[in-house]
C-alpha cells in the first residue's frame, strides 16, 4: 500500500502547478494519469507573457528542442466580413505544443508519478481516502479536465446542466512544400467569429505545425461548421488543399456556468475539471495553472486540515481573480449585427476582443505568493 500527503488526478498544467507550488513546500505530492507522456492534447496552445511569468518559464531554455513561437499580431474577423490585422510592438503570446508542453511541466514539478493509470475507485479511510485499493491520501485533488472522475465523484453530472463548449481541432507539421503554400504566418494567428458569433475558429502556425479549430457554444452540426470553415480555408488559399480533415473533439466550461461543486472534505478540483475557462475566449491554461497554484495557497494555509470549512477560502481566491460570474460576450439578435460591425474596426478587434478578452493584458501575472 502507497501513502502520500496529497494526490492529483491529471497531469496537465493544473495538476502540475499545483504540485510544482505544493512540493516547493515539502510536501508528498503524487500524480495520476491515464496517459503516459509525453501525451497529446487537443488544443489550440498559446500562453500569454503572464503564464510564462507566473510558470517562471526560461524561454531560451524552453525553446531549446521544443516548439515557442512568438505571436506579434493577429487577423480578424467575422467569418465573411471584414478582415482585421494588427501587430504589437512586443511579443504579445507564445504559440506551444501542448505534447512538449505538458510534459515540461510535468517532469519540473518533481512529483511522484503513476502514469498510464487510470482512476477507477474512491473510498474513504483512515487517512483521507484510498484509490484504486492501491494508494492513501488525505487530500485528493481532480484535475483530469472536463471529464475529471473526481468531478464525476463528487456530482457534477447530477449537479444541473452545463454550458459547454464543443470544439474540433487538427494539429499537424507541415512538409517544406505545404509551407511554401501556407498563407498563414507563424507570427499572426488568424481568428475568425462565426456569422451568429456562437463562438470562433482560427488557423494557428507554430513553426512547422499546423493547428486549426473550431469552438461553438451551440454544438449543433458542429462537423458542418467545422468542415465549413476548412472549406473556406483551403478555397482562400490559407491552408493547403491537402490539409486533413480528420477533427479530434474536446469540450470545456465556461466560468460561472456550471453547479459543480468544487470542494468537499479531502477533495478539490482545478482547472478545467472546475470549469474556468475564460467565458470571452474559451482559453483555459492561464485559468488553470492559475487555479492550481491557488489551490495550493489554500491546501498550505489550511495546516493539514483538508475539510471542506478549512478549504473554502479556495473559492473566495477564485472569485478574486477572476472576478464576477459574466456571461459570455457571443452576442444575438441587433447586438450580433453591431459586434460584427465594431469588429470590423482595429480599435475594437485590437484593444477588445484580443487586449481584454484574449490576452487580458489589463491584469498582471500571478505570482507565487499571490
Amino acid at each position: 500500500m502507497d501513502s502520500c500527503d496529497i494526490l492529483i488526478i491529471g497531469g496537465g498544467p493544473a495538476g502540475s502547478s499545483c504540485a510544482r507550488a505544493l512540493r516547493r513546500a515539502g510536501l508528498d505530492i503524487v500524480i495520476m494519469d491515464k496517459k503516459s507522456f509525453p501525451r497529446t492534447k487537443v488544443c489550440a496552445g498559446w500562453v500569454t507573457p503572464a503564464v510564462i511569468d507566473t510558470l517562471e518559464i526560461n524561454i531560451e531554455e524552453y525553446a531549446k528542442g521544443r516548439t515557442l513561437q512568438p505571436i506579434k499580431g493577429f487577423r480578424l474577423s467575422v467569418l465573411g466580413g471584414k478582415e482585421v490585422e494588427f501587430c504589437y510592438e512586443q511579443v504579445a503570446s507564445f504559440g506551444i505544443l501542448r505534447l512538449e508542453f505538458d510534459d515540461y511541466l510535468l517532469r519540473r514539478c518533481e512529483a511522484r508519478m503513476k502514469l498510464g493509470e487510470s482512476f477507477k475507485t474512491i473510498a474513504r479511510s483512515g487517512m483521507g481516502w484510498l484509490v484504486n485499493d492501491s494508494i492513501e491520501a488525505r487530500l485528493v485533488i481532480g484535475a483530469g479536465g472536463h471529464f475529471c472522475p473526481v468531478a464525476r465523484f463528487m456530482g457534477a453530472k447530477e449537479r444541473g446542466p452545463e454550458l459547454v463548449v464543443a470544439a474540433q481541432e487538427v494539429e499537424f507539421e507541415l512538409t517544406q512544400d505545404q509551407i511554401a503554400r501556407c498563407k498563414v504566418r507563424p507570427e499572426i494567428p488568424e481568428l475568425y467569429f462565426c456569422e451568429d458569433l456562437k463562438g470562433y475558429a482560427w488557423a494557428f502556425r507554430k513553426g512547422n505545425f499546423l493547428n486549426i479549430d473550431l469552438g461553438r457554444e451551440d454544438n449543433n452540426s458542429l462537423s458542418e461548421h467545422t468542415q465549413k470553415f476548412l472549406n473556406f480555408l483551403k478555397s482562400s488559399g490559407r491552408v493547403p488543399q491537402e490539409s486533413p480533415d480528420q477533427f479530434h473533439g474536446h469540450a470545456y466550461i465556461l466560468y460561472g456556468h456550471t453547479q459543480r461543486e468544487l470542494l468537499a472534505d479531502g477533495l478539490m478540483l482545478i482547472g478545467d475539471a472546475a470549469g474556468l475557462a475564460y467565458p470571452q475566449s474559451g482559453e483555459g491554461i492561464r485559468t488553470a495553472v492559475e487555479s492550481g497554484m491557488l489551490a495550493a495557497q489554500t491546501i498550505l494555509t489550511a495546516e493539514g486540515d483538508f475539510s471542506k470549512t478549512r478549504l473554502a477560502p479556495y473559492s473566495q481566491r477564485l472569485r478574486a481573480r477572476f472576478g464576477r460570474v459574466k456571461s459570455a460576450n457571443y452576442p444575438s439578435g441587433l447586438n450580433a449585427s453591431l459586434a460584427r460591425v465594431l469588429m470590423g474596426t482595429r480599435w475594437f478587434s485590437r484593444h477588445i476582443v484580443m487586449d481584454r478578452w484574449f490576452l487580458h493584458r489589463h491584469q498582471a501575472s500571478l505570482s507565487a505568493s499571490s
